[in-house]
């Protein structure tokens, strides 16, 4: 290691070892990290998306991958004089399709017109933003998913009962009828939207991919999470998001179900018999929701789209009992957020603070967000992940993007969304502190955000050649809402799920006769069985024909994956070599992300003081060796800006016998590399 040493001191020029990185998105033309060619505008030319064979495609066949964002609140209402640059700048990063998400507040947050007592009425100039930036997302490729109830809030004059008491609505939207009523009629009003930009409806608008009914709801997460109790919520609370339902509707689904209901404090007395009859109820009410809404827009709505029910978003709670139900539909969709902040509100102060465990995934492989969404997939049914993140400010968040686009290309997923790309307007776009979930301005994750497209686009890296079905019995179904929560996150008693790095996984039976019983392990070096895949504890290394990538604790001395070594002394991040045609391909190398003057505590867990902008980047040191190309080939390497434009003239590659060195020694997480 000496020698190691010695070659770091050598190298040039010197630089902080943190440096301020600003992603400027408002750019004109093409830049050298441009990956738009990935994208096939305009989006929908050859007709509506298809859910077919257990994937999805183009009209004229075409396997069909999404990667996406998410545009929460007023991030999907622009100036109409910055729409088009706001999907330019998708493009050039690959994304081909946007969710728009947490859509549903009142104005000016949302689409329902604020200016009504109800939430009956849509807010024309939000539409109208709305459908504008839809318009230039389609010239350019870039494909829409619609959500329908994210975060309505139903009020005294829509003629529902108890309205201040309801938060979002979550459960009570599969089972009341007044509630199911108003959804249907905002899909109706929403979906026969003419679009006077593109001049169709949106339930004929081929560049409408996906439509979604309701996002992260289902009444058996609230029945098993004790919010079905019937005991409201305080009037000052602040986050009306996950809270128990009113007495009144309680007492409904009381009357609905024949008898007194379980709370979660009897799980643990209650018989088998006893468990399975409530669990089946709710399960009941959810299936039936589904196949309502779902005839509904497909019968009478005339929804040309693949449709979605909901996504398995809990990853602490059994997925199959609302995946029974939800599978019924188009398209099979999962969460997961690798350590989600969790909120702390200070009773002093009132002030919010968080908490996360800053540790990263690649240390616990069986732990990984791989396992936790492989285990939602359902054979025979497209499968995207609407919502992903490793939330900012984590330190190891360089590992999340590589990890989910070469293991979401080994499992064959049709689709991954960023949760989210923005919060607000890009009007309001100018560097801040950024939230915990915004990737905007994460100059690692909107770099790898490209090499990503690369991969996952194409599938670089193989679909694995073998997948692993799981028969699931109806009783084990039910069961596993009450397993003990060391099941997580599979709750499949022997479940290896590590299984999911090495082969496809899906479930293919929630009705079985025989239960379901592993018959595998995984080893403790990870590999797939493509071969181009492996994961060590504290290491990723993936190589293919087109791409390379070392994740994870990178000071371990010279590193190899496929034709590239990396010798590093940036202690943890993510090397990703990613062809973007014959003769050059796009480098990413991402290590840490703070604001100026973020200060951690002392257990590395909050940050009492966030800081203030610009973003800054902790520049990944290291020595590149590439092999593989021809013998008089001259390599050379460019640094790239925040708009992915060279910052400086490129540098020659050092040649040594059959391979070229190269040196990571600017302040920038990505570069070109190009050979002539």
């Amino acid at each position: 290691m000496l020698r190691f040493g010695i070659l770091f001191l050598l190298m040039a020029p010197v630089f902080a070892q943190w440096a301020p990185f600003e992603m400027i998105w408002n750019v004109d033309g093409r830049t050298d990290a441009d990956v738009s060619f990935l994208l096939d505008a305009p989006a929908g030319k050859s007709g509506f998306v298809q859910a077919n064979n257990g994937h999805l495609y183009t009209t004229d066949g075409k396997r069909l991958r999404l990667w996406g964002v998410n545009f929460s609140f007023t991030a999907s209402f622009p100036p109409k004089e910055l729409a088009p640059k706001v999907a330019a700048h998708l493009a050039r990063f690959g994304v081909n399709c946007v969710r728009i998400h947490h859509h549903d507040w009142r104005s000016p947050r949302g689409l329902i017109d604020a200016a009504y007592p109800d939430s009956r009425h849509l807010n024309a100039d939000n539409l109208d933003r709305l459908d504008f930036l839809i318009a230039e997302f389609k010239k350019r490729g870039i494909y829409t998913d619609i959500n329908l109830n994210v975060a309505r809030e139903f009020r005294e004059a829509d003629g529902v009962k108890d309205s201040a008491q309801l938060g979002y609505g979550k459960a009570l939207t599969y089972f009341d009828p007044k509630l199911i009523e108003l959804q249907m009629e905002f899909a109706r009003a929403y979906l026969t939207h003419r679009n006077p930009y593109t001049g169709n409806e949106y339930r004929n608008e081929p560049a409408i991919a996906l439509v979604e009914i309701v996002n992260e709801n289902s009444l058996i997460e609230s029945w098993v999470r004790g919010r079905l109790r019937g005991l409201g919520f305080p009037p000052d609370l602040r986050d009306k998001t996950w809270v128990d339902i009113p007495a009144s509707y309680a007492r409904d689904l009381t009357r609905m179900f024949g008898g007194p209901r379980l709370e979660p404090k009897d799980f643990g007395a209650a018989s088998p018999e006893q468990f399975r009859k409530e669990a089946e109820f709710y399960m009941g009410l959810e299936s039936a929701f589904f196949r309502k809404f779902g005839a509904f827009l497909k019968d009478d709505l005339k929804v040309r789209q693949p449709v979605v029910g909901t996504s398995a978003h809990a990853g602490s709670l059994s997925p199959y009992p609302l995946l029974k139900s939800a599978s019924q539909l188009d398209v099979v969709d999962g969460h997961t957020y690798w350590q989600h902040p969790r909120y702390i509100d200070d009773p002093a102060t009132k002030q919010r603070s968080f908490e996360i465990t800053n540790t990263p995934q690649v240390d616990v492989p069986a732990k990984s967000s791989v396992g936790v969404l492989a285990r939602v997939a359902v054979d025979g049914k497209p499968f995207i992940v609407s919502e992903v993140n490793e939330p900012y400010p984590n330190e190891y968040g360089a590992e999340l993007v590589p990890i989910l686009a070469a293991y979401g290309a080994l499992q064959d997923w049709d689709g991954l969304f960023w949760y989210s790309f923005a919060h607000d307007s890009a009007d309001t776009w100018k560097p801040h502190p950024p939230g915990h979930f915004d990737i905007r301005q994460d100059p690692v994750k909107m770099s790898q955000l490209a090499t990503g497209a690369l991969i996952f686009h194409r599938s670089d890296f193989a679909a694995a050649e073998k997948t692993l079905l799981r028969d699931y019995t109806r009783e084990q179904v039910a069961d596993s809402l009450r397993m003990k929560s060391d099941e997580q996150p599979w709750f499949t008693p022997g479940m290896d799920s590590a299984l999911a790095l090495m082969h496809g996984m899906r479930v293919r039976s929630f009705d079985a006769k025989a239960p379901f019983q592993p018959a595998l392990s995984a080893p403790k070096v990870i590999k797939s069985d493509t071969n181009e895949l492996i994961w060590r504890e504290g290491l990723i290394t993936g190589a293919s024909k087109r791409a390379a990538m070392i994740v994870g604790r990178l000071d371990q001395g010279k590193l190899t994956a496929g034709n590239m070594d990396v010798e590093s002394e940036t202690r943890f991040g993510a090397v990703m070599l990613v062809a973007l045609d014959e003769n050059s391909s796009l480098l990413t190398a991402g290590a840490r992300t703070s604001n100026e003057g973020m200060q951690w505590n002392a257990q590395r867990t909050s940050t009492p003081a966030v800081g203030t902008a610009p973003i800054m980047i902790e520049p990944l040191k290291a020595i590149v060796t590439l092999r593989g190309h021809r013998p008089d080939a001259v390599v050379t390497i460019t640094a790239l800006d925040g708009a992915g434009k060279a910052m400086g003239a490129p540098k020659r590659a050092k040649k040594s016998g059959a391979s070229w060195r190269v040196t990571l020694d600017q302040p920038t997480p990505w570069y070109r590399v190009t050979v002539r």
